[in-house]
C-alpha cells in the first residue's frame, strides 16, 4: 500500500505539525510540497525542516496529491479551502473552518450540492488523556452527563470537547458571558521559557451555555493557559452517578458503592502503528495533573491523517464537516456573548443541523 500523499498550504507554526508527521511515518504519508508565499521562506523551511517546499501552485497541482491540508491563518482558511476545492482536491482544514456564518454556510453548500470532500482537523478529543475521559463517559460510568466546567481549550476546540464530554449531538443553545482581564506573569511561549518577569494583561472569557436538552456547559478560558507554568487546565464533567475531574473518576459501582479510579491515557488499538515511545511512556503512567503534551497533539493529528485514507475511499468522515462548522459557529457565538456582556445570545438553525437529525 503506497503512502497517502498530500500538500500543505501554509507555512506557519501549525503547518509544521503535518510536516513532522509525514517525516515520522514515511510508509504512511508522503508530503509532496509545503506551499509558501515567498521564495525566501520556502528556502529557509526546506533547509531547516528538510522537507520539500515550493511557491508554485502549478507544481502542487501537477503532483496530484490525495488531499490538501489547508493550514493558513483563521481568517483565510475558508477562502483558501474553496480555491483547492474548486480545483477538485479533497481538503483537510485546520481549525476553525470559517470565521463568519456566511463562510460556514458556503462550505456546507459546497459539500451538499457540489460533492466537495471537506474535513476538519479538530484533534482535541483524540488526545489520549481526553479520549480516556470521553470513553468513560460513553461507557456510562457517570450516568447521563448533564454538566461540564471546561477550562482546557479555547473557542472551537472548547465547543468540540463540550459536545463530546456531554455525549451529545448538535443542539440549540443559549449563551451568556463576560470577558475579564487580569495581569499574569509570563513564564512560557512557543519559543521557550520566559524568565524576565514580564507581566501582561490577559483576557479570560467565562460563558454559560445552556442546551435545549437541559445540559449545561461552563466555559472558562484565557489564552495564557496554552503556554504557562503557573496556570493549569481543568475539566469537570458531572452526571447522576459520578464525576470526571481532570484525571480522576468518581462514580457509583454496580454494587452501589463508591469507586475512585485514576484516569490513564487511552491509546486506541486502531492507531497502534502511530504510537511512539514518547506517547507510550506518557500513557503508561498516571499523572495527577491534566497535561496535554505536544506528543499527544501530534499523535492526535496523525490519527486524523491516518483516517483520511478510509474517508477518501468512501468510508466514514474523519471529523464530520457538520461538527467542524458547529464548532466554528459556537466560536462566533462565544465571542458575541463576551463582547455583549450579560446579554443572552441565542443560536439560530443552520443548514448543517439537518445532518445532526440524520445522524441520531
Amino acid at each position: 500500500m503506497r503512502p497517502l500523499s498530500f500538500i500543505i498550504v501554509g507555512s506557519g507554526y501549525r503547518s509544521l505539525y503535518f510536516a513532522r508527521i509525514a517525516k515520522r511515518y514515511p510508509a504512511l504519508f508522503e508530503l509532496k510540497y509545503l506551499l509558501c508565499r515567498t521564495e525566501e521562506k520556502a528556502a529557509r523551511l526546506a533547509e531547516e525542516q528538510k522537507i520539500p517546499t515550493t511557491v508554485s501552485i502549478e507544481a502542487c497541482e501537477k503532483c496530484a496529491p490525495d488531499f490538501v491540508v489547508v493550514a493558513v491563518n483563521a481568517g483565510s482558511v475558508c477562502t483558501v479551502a474553496k480555491e483547492w476545492i474548486k480545483k477538485g482536491f479533497p481538503v483537510l482544514l485546520e481549525t476553525p473552518a470559517g470565521t463568519t456564518e456566511e463562510e460556514l454556510k458556503e462550505l456546507w453548500e459546497l459539500k451538499q450540492n457540489h460533492g466537495a470532500r471537506i474535513q476538519v482537523a479538530e484533534q482535541y478529543h483524540r488526545y489520549p488523556i481526553m479520549a480516556a475521559g470521553i470513553r468513560a463517559v460513553e461507557q456510562g460510568k457517570l450516568g447521563v452527563p448533564d454538566a461540564v466546567t471546561l477550562s482546557v481549550a479555547h473557542d472551537y476546540h472548547g465547543a468540540s470537547l463540550i459536545r463530546r464530554v456531554l455525549h451529545m449531538g448538535i443542539e440549540p443553545m443559549k449563551l451568556q458571558g463576560r470577558r475579564y482581564t487580569f495581569p499574569v506573569t509570563q513564564t512560557d511561549s512557543r519559543y521557550g521559557p520566559i524568565t524576565d518577569g514580564s507581566v501582561k494583561d490577559q483576557p479570560r472569557d467565562c460563558v454559560t451555555i445552556e442546551f435545549e436538552s437541559g445540559k449545561v456547559a461552563f466555559y472558562d478560558f484565557d489564552c495564557v493557559q496554552y503556554r504557562t507554568f503557573i496556570r493549569a487546565r481543568h475539566v469537570n464533567v458531572r452526571g447522576r452517578d459520578g464525576e470526571w475531574n481532570d484525571t480522576i473518576l468518581r462514580y457509583v459501582g454496580s454494587d452501589h458503592l463508591p469507586v475512585q479510579e485514576q484516569l490513564i491515557p487511552f491509546l486506541n488499538p486502531r492507531y497502534q502503528v502511530l504510537e511512539t515511545a514518547e506517547v507510550r511512556e506518557i500513557c503508561s503512567r498516571w499523572n495527577p495533573f491534566l497535561t496535554l503534551e505536544t506528543a499527544q497533539d501530534e499523535y492526535a493529528i496523525a490519527t486524523m491523517m491516518f483516517d483520511m485514507r478510509e474517508y477518501l475511499n468512501g468510508g466514514a468522515e474523519v471529523y464530520p464537516l457538520a461538527e467542524g462548522l458547529e464548532d466554528a459557529y459556537t466560536f462566533i457565538l462565544l465571542r458575541r456573548a463576551v463582547t455583549n456582556s450579560g446579554e443572552v445570545v441565542v443560536s439560530e438553525k443552520m443548514p448543517w443541523h439537518e445532518w445532526n437529525l440524520k445522524a441520531q
